[in-house]
């Protein structure tokens, strides 16, 4: 169900929350739904099933205009982006159904432990790329079987994860893209894709069982597209390789103090 709520003068806030997420989406290859949903649900009390469905629609500008400034930049693979989102599409189906089996507090608690879970996996992948450049060591080559392979499991998770508690799903996608040996810029880009086609799929689920606040969206979007524009612009003038380390973990800390703050409050 689309509905559109009254005004409130704490909404004026919501561009410049939109601006900030879309620009560190589109440098992140998230859709930034994970910061979203707490801000939405925690500082503006919006019910968590209207905060999930809600966030799934502020995220597509994001996701729209951050894939056609990579474009760009040529920092899509088409293929390996399609393979993924064609999986993501039935793990969309199924994550919106477990998303309304659930309660609000469930919900809640549900997506601090999984960012949580997902900080730490980032974090100790950190550490790890770390050590391995630091022993010389270099990746081994994936069969087109192998890429498959991963891209299908990794594509089913992401939209699980996107349609259940309304994020992006970028974690799995961007575990995924990196576990096939894709370059980085060209895993933020393609990312975005993916995450496109994923929460496209998941609105169209929660469209049915959820409710959809547009008055919340048309404020986070009118920030979300500005900075997710500028954002690839940016990166192209940085050496990703010196930054990615340092974004990678204030990312993942940034999940850290969101799941806690979900949980107990």
């Amino acid at each position: 169900m689309i509905f559109h709520s009254s005004f409130e003068f704490a909404y004026l806030w919501l561009p410049f929350i939109g601006f900030a997420v879309g620009f560190l989406g589109s440098l992140t290859g998230g859709g930034g739904g994970f910061i979203f949903i707490p801000l939405l649900t925690i500082l503006f009390k919006v019910p968590p099933q209207i905060a999930i469905a809600s966030s799934l629609a502020a995220t597509l500008p994001i996701c729209l205009a951050g894939a056609y400034g990579h474009h760009k930049k040529k920092n899509l693979d088409f293929r390996i982006g399609l393979i993924f989102a064609a999986a993501g599409i039935f793990g969309a189906l199924a994550g919106a159904q477990i998303a309304n089996m659930m309660t609000g507090k469930q919900l809640k608690i549900s997506f601090g432990i999984y960012s949580i879970i997902i900080a730490t996996g980032m974090y100790l992948g950190q550490r790890k790329d770390k050590k391995a450049i630091a022993n010389g060591e270099k990746p081994k080559e994936l069969s087109n079987a192998g890429k498959y392979s991963r891209s299908t499991l990794y594509g089913f998770l992401s939209g699980i994860i996107t349609a259940t508690f309304g994020t992006s799903g970028s974690a799995p996608i961007l575990a995924g893209l990196m576990s096939i040996r894709m370059p980085l810029k060209l895993v933020l880009g393609t990312s975005l894709l993916i995450v496109f086609v994923n929460t496209c799929s998941a609105l169209g689920a929660h469209i049915l069982v959820g409710k959809i606040d547009l008055t919340i969206v048309y404020f986070l979007a009118s920030g979300s597209i500005v900075g997710a524009l500028l954002g690839p612009r940016f990166l192209a003038n940085v050496r990703v390789d010196k930054a990615e380390g340092q974004v990678r973990l204030w990312y993942a800390l940034g999940m850290v103090v969101f799941g806690i703050l979900m949980i107990v409050l």
